[in-house]
């Protein structure tokens, strides 16, 4: 350790601890399902609507980790913090190199429906032609 560094302060209870520089997703669920308070890879995937399987194969990391559906990563998010776990969206969605979505508020999906509803069909169309171009935008970028 140099002079710069600082060692890492132990997890308290309820903390997951500091996120390790460039973790992906694999280690930050390694990490966290190693506190006390976290449950197994299985009780995860069940509580998470997640197959086995699959978590598996993100946490060995034979399978990619980059187009997992954020509902999934904020399901994971979700469970950890019924476990009294202390994690974000934010560290999620860094560990499979994406920026976090914002965040989905009601009034705002109430808004978009009630425009979304008023246009002809074929603006209906266009419009969520438009919506899937933009999602895979923000998947590369």
């Amino acid at each position: 350790m140099t002079s710069r560094q600082t060692p890492p302060s132990p997890p308290g209870p309820a903390d997951s601890g500091p996120q390790p520089p460039g973790e992906d997703l694999a280690a930050l669920l390694e990490r966290l399902l190693a506190l006390p308070q976290s449950g197994t890879q299985k009780d995860l995937a069940t509580e998470a609507g997640i197959s086995y399987p699959t978590l598996n194969a993100w946490m060995n990391r034979t399978r990619g980790t980059s187009r997992i559906a954020p509902e999934k990563l904020r399901a994971m998010v979700e469970v950890f913090r019924r476990w009294g776990v202390r994690t974000t969206p934010k560290e999620f969605f860094e560990a499979v190199g994406r920026p976090v979505p914002g965040p989905s508020r009601d009034e705002r999906e109430a808004r978009l429906l009630k425009l979304y509803r008023q246009l002809p069909e074929a603006r209906q169309r266009a419009l969520i032609k438009d919506a899937e171009a933009m999602l895979q935008v923000s998947r590369i970028t």
